[in-house]
């Protein structure tokens, strides 16, 4: 295979890892697909292991991803829909502010929906903090399933 295709399908993988984070683009489908493009350029064993299970890394990451954190958020008593409000004025804010506008909603329109429904400051700042840590562990857990599918790849570019 080309270095260029590798190269090109690294950057690919680059821009995943930035959109796991930054979640305006689809991080862990961009890594997948620069994968599964890998795989069939490459036509081998080592390639299609490779796709096989950087996939399958990233599908357990997923499914941790929605389980964990929202067991935590169950737990500590925050419901869904306060959280699917910050996350809808989360993205009317990152339109009106660029970048930091999408955390600075999602905080206020979690703590809007919380304040609504605790009708205290203390309750709802606490429930706020619950669910920014639960939305900061669901990021984490998908960038680790992320990185660990890159670095297999990395790994097989340069030793295999």
């Amino acid at each position: 295979m080309s270095a260029g295709v590798e190269v090109l399908l690294g950057l690919v993988m680059l821009v995943g890892l930035v959109g796991v984070v930054v979640p305006i683009l689809p991080g862990t489908l961009l890594i997948a697909g620069a994968l599964l493009v890998w795989a069939i350029v490459d036509a081998s064993a080592a390639g299609w292991g490779v796709f096989v299970a950087g996939a399958a890394l990233m599908v357990g990451a997923g499914i941790i991803k929605y389980t964990w954190p929202g067991r935590r958020m169950r737990d500590a008593g925050v419901p869904n829909r306060s959280v699917m409000f910050g996350g809808l004025v989360g993205i009317v804010g990152f339109f009106v502010v660029p970048v930091v506008g999408l955390l600075l909603g999602f905080l206020l329109g979690t703590y809007a929906a919380e304040a609504a429904r605790h009708r205290t400051h203390r309750d709802a700042w606490g429930s706020t903090v619950h669910a920014t840590k639960a939305v900061g562990l669901s990021i984490l857990v998908e960038l680790f399933g992320a990185l660990l599918a890159v670095g297999l790849w990395l790994g097989a570019v340069l030793f295999v």
